[in-house]
């Protein structure tokens, strides 16, 4: 284990996105992640002299970017799993983000590892916020032993995340647990046909003073550049001549 894993982890991480139809297009960005354990933020908070929780600082975590925007991080991701029949007996909780850099911050997909007691991953939590402004999570479990990281996790499509896709799909989540490695590959299929491919995958590093000043300095404006490439990629496929949908009511539940 490297330094520090207890409270926070830093993932430096590559992020490819393939359409594969018609208008075909790839395009790929490098971007960082930290992986923090949400009972140990204030620990976090201590430790860091860069990184700030619920306020401003050169890297920063706000609580209310997830789950029910109450700020309440533990409180509903264990109402989400009661609900599912998932107990986690006080396990422990890790939520993989991008922070904010500079007070600005957009998460395209947060995950969720929630751990039993015993030290297994019970479930895995995917929160998916699209740039209108909405989030909805899917909640991925292997029945009622550990989480198998080994097989894939179907979903059906219920959220409006790009303009160009509407909601008839499937998602296929492939993920491995965060160690050494990270990687989350999200596949979508329409009638069984893929669509589109979405997967990053990371190395591990600690996260220290210096490393995290370190990929501020090499990513800036990361943030900024994942909202901005998001609207350029869609100009570019607009042009192109992809049909636009109309972005449809959010689903009634916050996770599916």
């Amino acid at each position: 284990m490297t330094p520090h894993a207890v409270d926070g982890l830093l993932y430096p991480a590559r992020v490819v996105h393939r359409r594969r139809v018609a208008p075909l297009y790839r395009f790929v960005y490098r971007i960082f992640y930290l992986l923090v354990d949400i009972d140990q933020l204030d620990a976090l908070n201590r430790r860091l002299r860069g990184f700030s929780v619920d306020r401003f600082n050169l890297v920063s975590l706000r609580t209310r970017d997830f789950g029910d925007g109450s700020g309440d991080l533990r409180g509903w991701a264990e109402r989400q799993l009661a609900a599912a029949g998932i107990d986690l007996a006080g396990g422990r909780i890790r939520l993989l983000v991008l922070p904010r850099i500079l007070g600005y911050g957009f998460n395209p997909i947060s995950v969720w590892y929630c751990d039993h007691a015993d030290g297994h991953t019970r479930a895995v939590i995917a929160e998916v916020h699209n740039t209108f402004g909405e989030r909805h999570s899917y909640l991925l479990a292997s029945g009622e032993g550990p989480f198998a990281y080994d097989q894939v996790q179907d979903k059906d499509k219920c959220f409006h995340v790009s303009p160009f896709f509407d909601l008839v799909g499937r998602y296929h989540f492939r993920l491995s647990p965060p160690g050494t490695r990270l990687r989350v590959a999200i596949h979508e299929t329409r009638d069984g046909t893929p669509i589109i491919d979405t997967v990053l995958a990371a190395e591990r590093a600690s996260l220290t003073n210096s490393n995290l000043l370190l990929h501020v300095l090499r990513m800036p404006w990361m943030t900024l550049k994942v909202i901005a490439g998001i609207h350029w990629e869609a100009l570019k496929l607009w042009l192109r001549g992809a049909r636009f949908h109309r972005k449809p009511a959010p689903p009634d539940n916050e996770i599916s």
